[in-house]
């Protein structure tokens, strides 16, 4: 199985060498015979070929059977024209690799439950699955632009929805629910947007075919105060691009840290894209002091999803639960009575979980605290 790995920008090399250290490690364990082969992408990109997504990286991409990528995003280059900073390299990916639907779960780590800044009686339990149409919406629709000039220049978008865009990502999004606990929520503002009310109308004709899912349509302003107040309501929310975009995020942090949050976008029949959904945090890049937990379970999400290995997957999920509880802790994770350590460290203690020396993580645990 080959694997296209982008390390991309700011921490992403440094968490790209604890994953890539950690699937050589799995894979070699469960027989998997996994390649592994870098690819520039990103400011990285601009900076040896001069362009975001150079062809050969795309190519490479579309030959694996997963990608799995860092983080995009360096400010050097945020005053270049849109289409040239290393953010269009993303878009240009998932458009040349096909993927329509993103997923993000978020599910809160019991370890972890202190970190968030709700509430421990709100969040505990919380299991939930955001599934973001990706292509269409107002990020892509057409026309868009700027006319007119001064006082009277206009800037506009359009959010335009066809019924194949929506039914795909609401079949994926009802077979996700199915096979989890048979409750999905579509979010859209069809109050207000004919676009809205033709998502609607497509999720609702399509939930027939799905007998044992109970379906709830949520306004997005709603679904996003429902998301801080009772987030355990929610298995699986589909909804479209933008307010995916936006709801994803907040969901994102019921765990408490972004760091410890991995995504997948997926196609029809072409190699899926393994990310967290962290960013490249150019401000800690090159201190060893990035968090890779997030990059460890994109990894574990490519493993399940994108190449059908459960067991390598859910060895990968284990050994970040066994390191967690036994108290080890990045900076942006860190809480009374835990061990500090930094982005190396983390990767070390993983793959000790991972070969199987649970003790020994937890008596180095104890060894760092006294």
């Amino acid at each position: 199985m080959n694997i296209t790995l982008l390390p991309g920008d700011g921490i992403g090399p440094e968490i790209t060498a604890v994953t890539k250290d950690l699937l050589q490690a799995v894979g070699s364990r469960h027989g998997l015979g996994l390649t592994l082969e870098e690819a520039p992408m990103g400011g990285a990109a601009i900076a040896a070929c001069g362009e975001p997504l150079p062809e050969e990286t795309l190519r490479r991409c579309r030959k694996a059977d997963a990608v799995l990528l860092a983080a995009i995003g360096d400010p050097r280059y945020d005053q270049l024209p849109r289409q040239q900073r290393p953010e269009s390299g993303l878009l240009g990916l998932r458009a040349g690799l096909k993927l329509f639907a993103n997923l993000r779960p978020v599910k809160v780590i019991p370890s972890l439950l202190g970190a968030s800044s709700l509430k421990p009686e709100v969040v505990s339990g919380v299991d939930l699955l955001v599934v973001r149409e990706l292509t269409g919406g107002i990020y892509f629709g057409q026309p868009k632009g700027r006319i007119g000039c001064g006082t009277e220049e206009r800037a506009f978008n359009t959010m335009t929805y066809g019924a194949m865009e929506v039914d795909r990502i609401a079949a994926m999004a009802f077979t996700l629910a199915s096979r989890r606990r048979n409750r999905l929520c579509s979010v859209d503002k069809a109050n207000v947007l004919d676009v809205s009310q033709l998502w609607r109308e497509r999720v609702e004709r399509m939930a027939p075919a799905y007998p044992g899912v109970t379906v709830e349509h949520l306004y997005v302003d709603n679904a996003a105060m429902q998301l801080i107040r009772q987030p355990r309501r929610f298995d699986v929310l589909l909804t479209g691009n933008l307010f995916g975009d936006i709801l994803s995020d907040e969901a994102a942090m019921l765990s408490g840290s972004i760091g410890v949050l991995p995504s997948a976008s997926l196609g029809e029949g072409g190699p899926g894209l393994f990310e967290p959904v962290h960013g490249s945090a150019p401000d800690i890049a090159g201190q060893d002091r990035a968090n890779p937990l997030a990059m460890a379970l994109s990894a574990a999400m490519m493993l399940r999803l994108g190449l059908g290995q459960e067991a390598a997957a859910t060895a990968l999920e284990t050994a970040v639960d066994q390191v967690l509880q036994a108290g080890f802790r990045t900076p942006d994770m860190m809480a009374k009575g835990c061990v500090a350590v930094g982005c190396r460290a983390m990767g070390e203690h993983l793959l000790a979980a991972l070969e199987g020396s649970g003790h020994d993580v937890d008596a180095q645990r104890d060894v760092n605290r006294v």
